[in-house]
């Protein structure tokens, strides 16, 4: 196990900085996940980290030690890819194996350890089968037990479960963390699904191009993001953005689930520490438990989460709902979340209409 610091570090490919001088602790032994949307550096991040792409400029530390000119192979660290990268030719003994075995472990020893991260893992009766014949789980299994066999302090995870199918990826997700509790090792994993995210880190990193835009524990980020990237981009569905009312440098935010559907009749009437918007429903999606109803108002088109169990005639003239407790105050310029939205001056907008 070992913490892993940045400091600094930035990445430039010929005139383009795709890493912008960024700094991070993740913690020995946590659960760190990076997460953006594509092209934001995350990838770049974990292979600077990895050693398959030198920083231009900063430093990285992995346990006690700088490693900017250590070479890959001996930075303790193993990395799990997207495609899994098994040998085909090779059974899974062989591939998980292989790194021993380049490192001049005995055969004895060899034996050893790979039966026991093939049990860890689920693959003790796999272990005499090619890669062609396995599920993609099965694969990516073997790929997770080749890293894990070494040992190393810090396994990195790049996009890993990107190519199984949603099932899959929603067992392998209870799966790694799973591994994660047992092994107690420092994991660095990196995806582009907020919800990957939130069900897997404990630690979330949230990145936009080349910058860290925050980082905190799930429910934090979700709770009390600082600023609009962040509140858009965690949560599903996103967070409702609309222009505040009476002042054109803020905008409010309001999660789909914190809105409520009220009736279109009484429109006049306010409604204590409540902003209300006049309404009409275009669609609605209906997920099983939940339906989300797709809204436009004259401060245009936001979603509320509500039990399906609470029906709604489409199209119905409304309102909708949100209590000032749960609205959320940015700065239309720079995106930053201004105040908590606890305390804002809504007094005089409780229970007005919007």
């Amino acid at each position: 196990m070992a913490r892993v610091v940045l400091n600094g570090i930035t990445k430039t490919f010929q005139n383009q900085t795709v890493v912008k001088g960024i700094d991070l602790v993740v913690p020995d032994g946590s659960f760190t996940v990076l997460v953006g949307p594509s092209g934001c550096g995350k990838s770049t991040t974990l292979r600077m980290i990895a050693g398959l792409e030198q920083a231009t400029d900063g430093e990285i530390q992995i346990g006690d030690q700088i490693v900017n000119d250590v070479p890959p192979g001996k930075r303790d660290v193993a990395m799990v890819f997207q495609n899994y990268a098994l040998y085909p030719t090779m059974n899974v003994y062989d591939n998980i194996a292989y790194g021993l075995r380049n490192r001049g472990v005995s055969k004895k020893e060899c034996k050893v350890l790979v039966e026991e991260i093939a049990e860890v893992v689920g693959l003790t009766p796999y272990l005499a089968r090619k890669p062609a014949q396995l599920s993609g789980g099965q694969r990516q299994r073997v790929a997770l037990a080749r890293a894990m066999v070494k040992k190393p302090k810090v396994f990195l995870m790049d996009e890993p479960l990107s190519n199984l199918d949603a099932k899959l990826r929603n067992q392998m997700r209870v799966e790694l963390t799973s591994l994660h509790k047992q092994l107690g090792s420092t994991f660095i994993y990196v995806t582009h699904d907020q919800v990957e995210a939130m069900t897997m880190g404990d630690q979330i990193v949230v990145m936009s191009e080349g910058n860290i835009m925050q980082v905190a524990a799930p429910m934090d980020l979700y709770q009390e993001p600082e600023n609009l990237f962040v509140a858009q981009f965690i949560g599903s569905p996103a967070m409702n953005i609309i222009p505040a009312e009476g002042d054109i440098q803020t905008l409010w935010g309001f999660r789909p689930e914190k809105a409520m559907l009220l009736p279109g009749t009484g429109a006049d009437v306010p409604l204590e520490n409540m902003i209300t918007l006049r309404g009409k429903i275009i669609s609605r999606e209906i997920l099983g438990a939940d339906s989300l109803y797709y809204v436009d108002t004259e401060k245009g088109r936001v979603v509320v989460k509500v039990d399906t169990d609470q029906a709604v005639d489409i199209p119905a003239d409304l309102r909708v709902g949100v209590p000032v407790a749960h609205l959320y105050v940015f700065d239309r310029d720079t995106g930053k979340r201004l105040l908590r939205k606890e305390g804002y001056a809504f007094s005089s907008l409780a229970g007005g209409m919007v």
